[in-house]
C-alpha cells in the first residue's frame, strides 16, 4: 500500500508541477490519510464529486480543477469543500495547466490521439507559453465527421462553427477555455480548431477570420487527462483506481 507522500512526489515530478506557472496552486491541496488504498480521478473538485468519491471509498482524489487558486474569490465555499474532505479523510491533488499541456498524459495531446492525428506538434500560446497541440489527418475529412467522432468518444454534444474551408486536414486542440489561441490558428493556417468552451467574442472572431471551430464542452475535453493518468498510477503503485464522472453539460 503506497503512502500519500509517495504518490504526490511521483505526480509532482511526472507532471513537472513546480515549473509551470499557473493560477492554480497545483499539487497536494488537502491532506488525508497517510496510506492510500484507492485513488479517484475527476475533472472538478466540488461537493458532488467529493460525495461520489466518499461513496466509492477513495482515500485520494486527483482532479484537473482543484479548490485552491492564487486569487480565491470564493473563500467561504473553499472552506466548506475543504472541511468535507478533511472530515472524511480524503486527500485532494490538483493539476491544472500541467495536465493540459503534458506531452503524454495531457488533455490536448490526448485529443490529438483520440482523432488519430499525425505530425503532432505544440501549438497555441496561453499566458506566454504553448499549451495545446496540432496535427494532421492522413486524409482530408469534413467538420461533420470530426464532430461525430468527438460526440461519440467524449459523450458530448459539440457546437459547430463552420466558417472555414470544407476540406479539413489540420487540427489544433486546446481543451477548456482555449479560444485565446484563435489568432494562432489563423497565423498557422490550421483548418479547424477544437476547444472546450468559448465566450461570445470568440464566435465573431472565428466568423470574421473565416475559420472552423468545434466547441466540444469544457468538461468533456478535460476528462481525457485524468483518465490517462489512471493506468499510470494503477500500475506504478499497484492500487485500485476509479474515474468519478460528474458531467455538467457545459
Amino acid at each position: 500500500m503506497p503512502s500519500l507522500l509517495q504518490i504526490v512526489r511521483f505526480l509532482n515530478k511526472e507532471l513537472n508541477i513546480r515549473k509551470i506557472p499557473d493560477k492554480s496552486k497545483n499539487g497536494l491541496q488537502v491532506k488525508g490519510k497517510k496510506q492510500v488504498k484507492k485513488v479517484g480521478f475527476a475533472v472538478d473538485a466540488c461537493l458532488s464529486t467529493f460525495e461520489k468519491a466518499k461513496k466509492v471509498g477513495c482515500d485520494l482524489l486527483i482532479v484537473h480543477h482543484g479548490i485552491k487558486w492564487k486569487k480565491n474569490k470564493y473563500k467561504e465555499l473553499t472552506e466548506k469543500r475543504e472541511k468535507f474532505l478533511k472530515k472524511n479523510k480524503i486527500a485532494l491533488y490538483g493539476a491544472h495547466l500541467p495536465l493540459d499541456l503534458h506531452n503524454k498524459y495531457g488533455n490536448n495531446i490526448q485529443l490529438c490521439k483520440l482523432l488519430e492525428l499525425t505530425k503532432i506538434k505544440r501549438f497555441g500560446r496561453y499566458h506566454g507559453f504553448k499549451i495545446g497541440y496540432k496535427g494532421q489527418f492522413t486524409k482530408s475529412t469534413n467538420i461533420n465527421k470530426i464532430t461525430n467522432i468527438l460526440n461519440k468518444k467524449l459523450k458530448t454534444k459539440c457546437t459547430v462553427l463552420s466558417f472555414g474551408k470544407k476540406s479539413i486536414k489540420s487540427i489544433g486542440t486546446i481543451s477548456g477555455s482555449g479560444s485565446e489561441a484563435i489568432e494562432d490558428v489563423v497565423k498557422e493556417k490550421i483548418d479547424c480548431f477544437i476547444v472546450g468552451e468559448i465566450p461570445l467574442n470568440a464566435y465573431h472572431r472565428a466568423k470574421d477570420y473565416k475559420i472552423n471551430m468545434i466547441v466540444a464542452g469544457h468538461y468533456a475535453t478535460e476528462t481525457l487527462g485524468v483518465k490517462a493518468l489512471m493506468p499510470l498510477i494503477k500500475e506504478k503503485f499497484n492500487i485500485p483506481t476509479v474515474f468519478i464522472d460528474n458531467p455538467t453539460g457545459l
